[in-house]
C-alpha cells in the first residue's frame, strides 16, 4: 500500500465508519448521539413538567404546603453546599456525603473482592457449589433489613455496621451472576485450551472470565443498586450516626421537603455515576466482541 492510499484512509473519520462483514457503514450524527439526546431530553422534559405542576393544576392545601419543585430543590442544594447557616445542617453536607460514600465504597469493594472470586470458584467446582448453594440461596432470599438488628447488637452503631449491611446487599448479586456466567462459559473452548496444557488459572483467565464478563457486569450493576439500598437502610433505621440517610431522616422530622429531595438526588447521582463507570468498564473489557452482526 503506497503513501497516498494510507493518507486517504487516514482522512476517513473513525467515528463515522465501521467495518462489518466487509461493508463500510457510515454513522450519522444522530446515530452516534441518539441515546444521549433522548436521555438528556427526557430528563429536561420531566423537570419542566414537574416545575409546571403547581402553576397548571390546583393543589390541595396539604399538597401546597409540602410540594416542592426542581428550582426550590436547587436553591436548597446550593445553600447546603455553601453552608447557609439558616439550614439545620450548617453546611455539613460534605461530612454527610463523605460518610455515606465511605460506607458505600468499602461495602461494595469488599463485596467485589469476595463475590467475584467466590463466584468463579463455585462455578468451577461442583463440590463447593453443593456445599455453599443452600446457604447462598437462603441468605439471598432473606430481606437485608432483617440483618440490621443483629449487626447493631454485634458491632454497635457506626461506620463498620453500615459497611457490613452494604456488603451483605452487594455481595450476593455479584456472586450469583458470576456463578451463572462461569457455568455458561464455552465448555468446548475450555477443553481445547486444556488440551494445550493450560493450567486452571490460565483457563479462568483466558476463557472463563472473558466469556463471563456480560454476567459479571450485570451483577456489578445490580450490586451497586443493592449497595446504595444498604446505605439507605442502615442510615434510615439507626445503623449510623451520620450520612445522607440520617440527614434525610432529620429533614423529614422537620418537614424540610427540599432537603429530602436533595438527599434523594444525591443518592440517585451516586448510583448514576457508578453505573456509568461500569458501562465504560464493560466497553473496555468487551472490545474483542463484534459490535455489529450482519443479518440476512
Amino acid at each position: 500500500m503506497d503513501d497516498s492510499m494510507e493518507a486517504g484512509m487516514a482522512e476517513v473519520p473513525a467515528a463515522e465508519t465501521a467495518l462489518a462483514g466487509g461493508e463500510i457503514i457510515q454513522e450519522t450524527w444522530w446515530e452516534r448521539n441518539e441515546p444521549k439526546v433522548l436521555g438528556g431530553g427526557f430528563i429536561v422534559l420531566f423537570l419542566l413538567i414537574w416545575e409546571a405542576i403547581p402553576h397548571v393544576f390546583t393543589l390541595s392545601k396539604g399538597m401546597q404546603l409540602f410540594f416542592t419543585g426542581p428550582s426550590d430543590i436547587s436553591v436548597s442544594m446550593y445553600d447546603m453546599v455553601n453552608g447557609d447557616t439558616s439550614m439545620f445542617l450548617n453546611g455539613d453536607i460534605w461530612d454527610a456525603l463523605s460518610h455515606s460514600a465511605n460506607a458505600f465504597g468499602l461495602g461494595l469493594g469488599f463485596g467485589i473482592v469476595v463475590g467475584l472470586p467466590f463466584g468463579v470458584a463455585l462455578g468451577r467446582s461442583e463440590t463447593l457449589n453443593s456445599l455453599f448453594d443452600p446457604f447462598i440461596t437462603a441468605f439471598n432470599a432473606t430481606p437485608r433489613l432483617i440483618f440490621l438488628p443483629l449487626v447493631l447488637v454485634w458491632f454497635g452503631i457506626g461506620l463498620w455496621s453500615e459497611v457490613l449491611i452494604v456488603f451483605i446487599g452487594a455481595v450476593f448479586p455479584l456472586l450469583i451472576n458470576t456463578y451463572a456466567g462461569v457455568k455458561n462459559a464455552d465448555k468446548l473452548l475450555i477443553n481445547v485450551v486444556r488440551s494445550f496444557g493450560a493450567s486452571e488459572w490460565e483457563i479462568n483467565k483466558l476463557v472463563v472470565l472473558p466469556n463471563s464478563m456480560p454476567f459479571i457486569v450485570a451483577g456489578l450493576r445490580l450490586a451497586i443498586g443493592r449497595a446504595i439500598l444498604g446505605v439507605v437502610v442502615a442510615e434510615f433505621f439507626g445503623g449510623a450516626e451520620a450520612g445522607i440517610g440520617v440527614m434525610m431522616v432529620n429533614a423529614a422530622g422537620k418537614y424540610h421537603v427540599n432537603v429530602l429531595f436533595a438527599g434523594l438526588i444525591i443518592l440517585m447521582a451516586l448510583s448514576l455515576i457508578m453505573t456509568s463507570g461500569v458501562k465504560v468498564l464493560e466497553l473496555r473489557l468487551s472490545r474483542w466482541r463484534p459490535e455489529k452482526v450482519k443479518t440476512f
